[in-house]
């Protein structure tokens, strides 16, 4: 029981409020001179792990993906991504709610970032659906599921952080996410479409545009296409290495804003500025799991419970079903990243031992991850989209409670057919 002290402190700082990154490190060096006894050792970690940490070059990923996004929202790529869709679907009952799904997963796959593409979309898609008539539920409820895309279709930094934390590839990762990613934004739109039409009156049919427009809308977004199909032939192609997927996109963002006028110098610093402080909180929060890591690998927790596990002959299949739940719950508390910081040690070697792919088991943890992101009580992707359309949070609830109904069932999917997951890194990782 001694032993899981410092896992109650850690719990109970959260609790409390404390930064993630300081209550990691404050329950991990607490642990360290519970299990060892010696001061010397706690200052050694002090004085290591926050170097050995950052400095690995797995991290860099994070903040090309980071500045990726923050340039792709700057240039208007999803503005004109949403655009055309709107004007393709607007005439179908429902159409806006699925051209925001639709322009939610494309500026997914070229950010990564769910809480920049939940801001993005909030600013884009939810006025054109105030004035269309929507209901706010359906409204925001679309703009944070379709958000979370972000997390499943690659470049994902929630892939990034998982493959730094169970040294598994991350090429590996971002290609068997397409197909699920691909699945969960098919079954959203199905959803709407069946909510509108059990529910007409929360969303109104729109007028029909000319044809004339409908070719124009698709002007504009040649060049986000474009920046699409250059990031997904790199990656899948396997010219370069995700770091180098990264620094790729965001320069060809970049230039595409530039030639659009989109972005000037003032514009390049904010991204820069935004870049910076939100790839310092992930690295803060990386070397803080470092230290509770450290404590977990002195501990030996992880071992004796994979032991324990072993020797009382649970069947691997409800263990697995026991971790999903347990996501679940913390995921409803906790954001993506320091969910699997935090948990992954504990939760990785044990699904090894018993067998299972850990590919697979990064797209369900992913999964898991994403439905948390808008899941009550917390759920960062609904208080962004809630913040930024100005909408009570409890509204945003109502619509993501209907719309995590397709989330749960790509989850199940991917559970009982691990080859969605799996064959594409299989074809394309010979």
């Amino acid at each position: 029981m001694t032993i899981l002290i410092p896992v109650i402190l850690l719990l109970l700082l959260f609790l409390l409020g404390m930064p993630i990154a300081l209550a990691l490190t404050a329950a991990g060096l607490v642990g360290i001179v519970m299990v060892t006894g010696n001061l010397q050792i706690v200052l050694q970690a002090l004085g290591s792990e926050p170097y050995s940490t950052a400095a690995d070059y797995a991290l860099t990923t994070i903040p090309a993906f980071v500045f990726m996004a923050y340039l792709a929202d700057r240039a208007g790529l999803a503005e004109d991504l949403y655009r055309a869709a709107e004007k393709w679907l607007a005439p179908m009952r429902g159409g806006l709610a699925v051209a925001t799904t639709f322009a939610s997963a494309t500026f997914g796959a070229m950010s990564g970032a769910s809480t920049a593409s939940a801001a993005v979309m909030s600013r884009v898609a939810y006025p054109n659906m105030q004035r269309a008539g929507y209901d706010r539920r359906l409204s925001t409820g679309t703009i944070a599921i379709g958000s979370t895309l972000s997390s499943i279709v690659p470049p994902s930094v929630a892939m990034v952080v998982f493959s730094i934390a169970t040294e598994t590839s991350l090429r590996s990762l971002l290609l068997a996410g397409v197909l699920p990613g691909i699945i969960l934004a098919v079954l959203v739109v199905f959803a709407v479409t069946i909510w509108v039409r059990v529910r007409p009156a929360l969303a109104p049919q729109v007028e029909r545009h000319p044809l004339k427009v409908l070719l124009a809308s698709l002007k504009p977004i040649w060049l986000g296409a474009l920046v699409i199909v250059i990031l997904m032939l790199l990656l899948y192609g396997g010219f370069a290495t995700p770091t180098e997927i990264g620094a790729v996109g965001a320069v060809v963002i970049g230039l595409v804003g530039v030639l659009r006028g989109k972005i000037r110098w003032a514009e390049f610093v904010q991204a820069v500025e935004n870049t910076l402080r939100t790839t310092a909180l992930i690295f803060l929060i990386i070397i803080g799991a470092g230290v509770f890591g450290l404590y977990l690998t002195l501990s030996r927790l992880p071992q004796n419970l994979v032991a324990f596990i072993t020797d009382a002959g649970v069947a691997p299949w409800l263990v697995i079903l026991l971790i999903c739940v347990g996501y679940l719950v913390l995921s409803m508390f906790m954001d993506e990243n320091p969910l699997l910081l935090i948990t992954l040690p504990l939760t990785f070697p044990l699904v090894l031992a018993l067998g299972f792919d850990p590919i697979w088991f990064g797209v369900v943890t992913l999964l898991l991850a994403a439905i948390g992101l808008v899941c009550p009580p917390v759920g960062m992707s609904a208080f962004v989209v809630a913040s930024a359309s100005r909408v009570p949070v409890d509204v945003v609830y109502r619509g993501t409670l209907v719309l995590m109904i397709p989330m749960l069932v790509c989850l199940g999917l991917v559970l009982l057919v691990p080859d969605l997951s799996l064959w594409l890194p299989t074809l394309l990782n010979p």
